[in-house]
């Protein structure tokens, strides 16, 4: 395989889809050595087969809103690839959604969920609807439409869906409604479910305590803990307010969050009732971050900036897609940040990754830290398949256990000459390798 090769075809074939594009290299320039080593990848066409998906669903979703309004958005689902079990990933309702981006999401999703070792392919979905400012009645219209062309082509052991930007709880209630509607089956098609009717506990705030757990492993290799560390956090949403629980916890002070709007620093530390605070901001309709200063006077919001000019130990970025860029990367090294740690997709670009492997600091991908969720939504998968629900404590342990696995895989795959580790290529190779041997194995189908 000749990466730059394999790009250029890839480009032609599918341009201006920036996003998947991005996603795609990271992957193949880790994996070049090893795929290279193993001839009957190549015999198989092993990459040629996974950098594209297995299918991709695109449809209209007309809804009427609470004025007698018809409004028509787009729908999608990428299902990517299936070779270690049935399709897995989010669905986001979000304006911003192209069919790059979910495929980029889609193609990462197939690395992340093998390294969680779950049965889960790799797929994601969405439209550009944007929840912002609906109803609940318009929003559940809509999510029934989204459904009316969705229920077919999911199920148990085919494609389970799951929340993502903009679908959380209340969506994922109202797709499951028309799901069960349709099919007249009560089953684990959807993760994120209420409490009530098939949820697992921690599932909301688990990716951002995966990344946690996924941070406390890599300074560990250090001989260092999160007792005292400054951690510098972007976003406000569920992997944000996970992250800052389970940091908290463990002795870490969170100084930042942020929105679109900007940024708030709060030196005392976001903890006890300002947690709460965040999942109350979340639920607004105001996407923005700017009330938690008004809230707290230990607080003060800095407009249009993004977090990463503050000086802290720990940069967790949980916004979204290259929010984190070189000259923010700069400034952490300025600042002598020592771990950076991605909770959200694909957070930080090509020139800040470089950036910040060249300084030698702990940087994890997106694929490797982020894996809490659906780990979390496979364990949910596994209660719904044996009709019972495990407690608090030990969802969080399976979790703990999941995320400890991912970060031996990595340093297993990714350890270099001078004992440092390259998460991104360890993530990568252990991803890739389980996919490609399953692909390989199954024949050309």
């Amino acid at each position: 395989m000749e990466v730059e090769k394999v790009m250029n075809a890839l480009m032609m074939k599918h341009p201006a889809e920036y996003e998947y594009h991005q996603a795609v290299r990271e992957v193949l320039e880790s994996i070049e050595d090893v795929y290279n080593a193993n001839p009957h990848f190549e015999t198989a066409n092993i990459i040629g087969r996974l950098i594209e998906p297995d299918r991709i669903l695109i449809f209209k979703v007309p809804w009427v809103d609470d004025q007698g309004l018809v409004h028509v958005n787009i729908g999608y689902r990428v299902q990517f690839n299936n070779a270690i079990g049935p399709y897995k990933g989010g669905l986001r309702f979000h304006p911003s959604v192209t069919l790059s981006i979910l495929k980029f999401l889609g193609f990462e999703q197939i690395f992340k969920n093998s390294l969680t070792t779950l049965a889960m392919g790799g797929a994601k979905g969405g439209s550009d609807f944007n929840p912002k400012g609906k109803s609940d009645a318009e929003i559940m219209r809509f999510c029934q439409s989204f459904m009316l062309e969705l229920w077919n082509l999911i199920g148990s052991e085919i494609d389970v869906p799951a929340g993502d930007i903009g679908v959380g709880g209340r969506e994922i209630g109202y797709l499951f409604g028309m799901y069960k509607k349709l099919t007249h089956h009560h089953d684990g098609v959807l993760t994120g479910k209420g409490i009530n009717w098939g949820g697992s506990l921690i599932r909301p705030e688990a990716t951002g305590y995966g990344v946690v757990y996924f941070v406390y492993e890599m300074l560990a290799t250090r001989g260092e803990t999160l007792k005292g560390k400054t951690v510098a956090v972007s976003g406000f949403g569920n992997v944000a307010w996970g992250a800052v629980r389970k940091a908290t916890e463990l002795g870490a002070k969170v100084v930042t969050l942020s929105g679109p709007d900007g940024y708030i620093l709060d030196m005392e530390g976001v903890s006890g009732k300002k947690i709460d605070f965040m999942i109350e901001l979340r639920n607004s309709n105001e996407d923005i971050v700017k009330p938690y200063a008004d809230e707290f006077s230990s607080a003060r919001f800095i407009e249009g900036k993004r977090p990463w000019e503050v000086p802290c130990d720990i940069a967790i970025p949980c916004a979204t897609q290259n929010e984190l860029n070189a000259e923010d990367a700069q400034t952490l090294i300025k600042n002598r940040c020592t771990c950076i740690c991605e909770g959200a997709n694909m957070p930080s670009t090509p020139e800040a990754i470089e950036l910040i492997q060249k300084n030698k600091i702990l940087y994890s991908p997106g694929k490797a830290s982020n894996a809490g969720g659906v780990a979390t939504s496979g364990l949910e998968m596994s209660q719904n398949a044996m009709k019972l629900s495990w407690n608090k404590r030990e969802v969080d342990a399976r979790l703990h256990m999941i995320m400890k696995n991912i970060h031996e895989s990595c340093m297993k795959y990714g350890k270099r000459d001078d004992g440092t580790i390259d998460y991104v290529k360890g993530a990568n190779v252990a991803g890739f390798l389980k996919v490609a041997n399953a692909m390989f194995d199954q024949g050309i189908v």
